[in-house]
């Protein structure tokens, strides 16, 4: 990855160090699952084990900024942190499920300015800077993210995680949903065109922020559940909120319409 930055390259180094562990723990807990004794114990060490090695590896790579792993954390004055999600879709690593990603942002002036989402099962590595592009990470040579062309709403592929009055709005359009445990993992691969839609209600800010820079540098569109004027994209406002919409162009214009008669019911 010679192209990309140094803080983006000590991210991605930080990910995936604490994904070696988590991979490890990840195969003993599909033992565990099988058997009678996960109860949740193990798998909370790994979060805790994994939250303190990215708090002293990014803590090194930016000694003044704060480093937000709980949700419930405010934003210092500045603008100025990292944003974390050790494992987010934790409910699926507990049980043995592989749907689950490490999520990292560095927001500088409260933007989101570099971006790292890793599937450490699938080995998918996401990545993004403000106005240099998203990409996957590959062997020989990286691929340029692109959201999907879709225009069809009823042919879309969404992608869920959130309550279900929502769910029963998207069923009554398309047959064609996936229910996610990590939105950060949903917003890589709708980034890379891997579906049409991603709505996530309460996903906290950790959860999201790196997806909505990746998002944004592959051509998609970020507005909030409910939101109806989407002619300009608050994405602080998102960010803040947690409830998050990407769809591309042709798309969001229906789809803010559909949510927000969801708001009405």
């Amino acid at each position: 990855m010679a192209y990309i930055s140094p803080i983006l390259t000590l991210m991605v180094g930080a990910v995936k160090k604490i994904s070696v562990a988590l991979s490890r723990d990840f195969n003993e807990l599909e033992h565990l699952q099988s058997g009678s004794h996960n109860d949740g114990m193990f798998a909370s060490r790994s979060y805790e084990k994994a939250a303190k090695t990215l708090l002293e590896e990014l803590s090194k790579a930016k000694p003044g900024y704060k480093v937000i792993i709980d949700d419930s954390e405010a934003l210092p004055a500045s603008g100025n942190a990292f944003l974390v999600a050790p494992i987010d879709g934790f409910a699926d690593f507990a049980h043995g499920n592989a749907a689950f990603a490490i999520s990292v942002a560095l927001l500088e002036g409260g933007n989101v300015v570099n971006a790292v989402i890793y599937s450490p099962i699938s080995d998918e590595l996401f990545f993004a800077e403000r106005g240099g592009g998203a990409f996957k990470e590959g062997f020989r040579n990286h691929e340029r993210l692109r959201v999907s062309g879709a225009k069809n709403l009823g042919k879309a592929l969404f992608s869920c995680n959130a309550d279900a009055g929502i769910v029963q709005k998207v069923l009554a359009v398309s047959p064609n949903l996936l229910i996610e445990g990590s939105t950060a993992l949903a917003l890589a691969r709708f980034a890379g065109g891997k579906s049409d839609v991603v709505i996530g209600t309460a996903t906290g800010k950790t959860a999201i922020a790196a997806g909505i820079l990746v998002v944004k540098e592959s051509g998609g569109y970020i507005f909030s559940v409910g939101e109806t004027d989407i002619r300009t994209e608050n994405l602080k406002k998102v960010l803040e909120e947690g409830n998050i919409v990407a769809t591309n162009e042709s798309l969001r214009q229906k789809v803010a319409e559909l949510l927000a008669e969801q708001k009405k019911i």
